[in-house]
């Protein structure tokens, strides 16, 4: 594709797709101009690097979040539903997460999201400032909860890379895992039980009981504190 051809957009869509498909080892400057029919130096005439390039991808898929209209439902319902609609897009993508550790991200995409948020928590009555308090946390306590996914992502790909097999690797580790989880007494009490879930796997809706309960404590601090919001 020809450099008066080529549009940012179009860089940072198809960065997008190799992104999800490669993960952030995979991509690169030579393999996206391949992908886009040209070569690597027609991709610089319009983004400065591979860093620049991430950024600029991690800030168009906050886009696929739809932030709840105003007064669509109650704030801790719709919170809860905001932070559900980020884990999903993390887990469409993530490779973001693992950027988190490596680049600041900003642009439209994600003020828009942040705005919303922060709207969000100070309709519910919070200041401000407890506001940016509440924002903060949720979104720590949801890039916390997709970081396992997208760590188990980025470790099925490098196995296949190196010729393994993710499956025999995983089950050979889980075995392991257990095996040195019966020296601990709870630990151990929860594979011999029959109804307990696999080990090291989570119990269901863990992501929306979290953050509902850490909604309520949090709601529950700002309102006891002096000058607090009350209820919201």
């Amino acid at each position: 594709m020809a450099r008066d051809t080529l549009t940012r957009e179009q860089i940072v869509r198809t960065a997008v797709e190799l992104l999800d498909e490669e993960g952030l080892e995979g991509l690169n400057m030579r393999s996206l101009g391949k992908r886009l029919g040209g070569a690597a130096t027609a991709v610089y005439w319009h983004v400065k690097n591979k860093d620049d390039l991430v950024v600029l991808a991690g800030d168009q898929v906050w886009h696929e979040i739809d932030p709840p209209a105003p007064g669509d439902a109650d704030w801790r319902t719709a919170a809860v539903g905001l932070a559900v609609e980020l884990h999903a897009m993390f887990g469409r993508h993530p490779w973001l997460v693992q950027a988190f550790g490596s680049h600041l991200f900003y642009g439209p995409g994600k003020a828009r999201f942040d705005d919303h948020s922060l709207a969000l928590y100070e309709q519910a009555g919070f200041s401000p400032a407890d506001a940016d308090t509440v924002a903060a946390a949720v979104f720590t306590y949801v890039l916390g909860n997709a970081l396992a996914d997208a760590a188990m992502v980025s470790l099925n790909r490098r196995l296949v890379r190196d010729g393994k097999d993710p499956d025999e690797a995983l089950q050979d580790t889980m075995a392991k895992a257990v095996e040195v989880a019966t020296a601990f007494p709870r630990l151990r009490a929860r594979l011999e039980d029959p109804s307990a879930t696999e080990y090291a796997a989570g119990p269901g809706q863990t992501l929306e009981r979290g953050l509902r309960a850490l909604l309520s404590g949090l709601e529950a601090e700002l309102a006891a504190a002096p000058g607090g919001p009350g209820t919201a």
